[in-house]
């Protein structure tokens, strides 16, 4: 099969470690920065030009699309579609995980526990909305951060209501989140492919750090999840019509407890916190539907 790899960064760990599954897998891999493609709209000749030509013969697109640029990563990935191009992401899937709000609101009404969470449209009663969480210390975050920034951990009412309505006064969206203390700056994250957990790892931020991102400096190790942050895990990313994705939960006294759901989820640290190929198994889930 002719696959290709939606990144625009040929050196990511994760985009040449999925160039290399679908090689060792006997198929041709080729990165393209979607950002650098043109989308022809026609009736019935549907295209996408890079670097001048038309992109064709393509059996499956693995997108890679970072949140800066979803707008038009998403654009890239539909067209795709029109051109009846199998993607391991779908593109109204990518739309609804980079929604905070609205993935919190879907995962919900699956069913999915999340933490007690509170958006408001810049109220000015904002000691209200923390109370609703549970009071301080309470987590507030940006709508639109990633990779933990834009995430606070305020320790006081009085700090909450103050970064509130800083945020407010820049019109910032936010949301107000319920601070789990029993999961001790840990997470746990499974990486889901095609229905089923194929790797999983706690992570753990450093001293001093309630993020436990490997971007800010976590760590990660192996862990067996229970039967119910499997099922967790699963449901989550069906809820958002998700068939690879990274399922961020908090170990809580009332069960698992999903913070974000990631349909970019980075390869790097888990394959090296589980030794498990993960790239090889979103190139078999490939295989299996084209």
């Amino acid at each position: 099969m002719n696959i290709l790899v939606l990144s625009r960064d040929t050196k990511l760990y994760s985009t040449k470690r999925l160039v290399e599954a679908c090689e060792i897998r006997g198929h041709t891999a080729r990165v393209v920065n979607h950002v650098k493609c043109d989308i022809y709209i026609e009736k019935r000749k549907p295209q996408v030009i890079y670097g001048g030509e038309p992109l064709t013969g393509i059996d499956a697109v693995i997108p890679r699309i970072g949140a800066s640029v979803t707008f038009y990563g998403t654009a890239v990935v539909r067209q795709f579609e029109m051109m009846k191009v199998f993607s391991t992401i779908e593109s109204q899937a990518l739309v609804r995980s980079r929604d905070k709000l609205r993935s919190m609101q879907i995962l919900t009404r699956s069913g999915v526990g999340i933490p007690k969470t509170v958006f408001t449209n810049y109220s000015k009663d904002v000691g209200n909305v923390i109370d609703a969480v549970g009071g301080a210390p309470c987590i507030i975050k940006l709508l639109e951060g990633t990779q933990g920034l834009g995430v606070v951990l305020a320790d006081t009412k009085k700090a909450a209501v103050a970064v509130c309505e800083a945020f407010n006064s820049l019109k910032a969206r936010v949301i107000v989140q319920e601070f789990i203390k029993e999961s001790k700056g840990m997470d746990v994250r499974a990486f889901v492919v095609d229905g089923r957990v194929v790797g999983a790892m706690k992570r753990t931020g450093k001293e001093g750090e309630f993020r436990s991102n490997l971007h800010r400096g976590g760590s990660a190790q192996l862990i067996e999840l229970t039967q119910e942050e499997e099922t967790t895990a699963i449901k989550a990313a069906k809820a958002l019509g998700l068939h690879v994705a990274g399922v961020d939960m908090l170990q809580s006294e009332r069960g698992p407890l999903v913070i974000e759901v990631n349909s970019s989820p980075g390869l790097e640290g888990i394959e090296k916190a589980t030794g498990q190929d993960i790239a090889g198994e979103i190139v078999k889930f490939i295989e299996r539907h084209v």
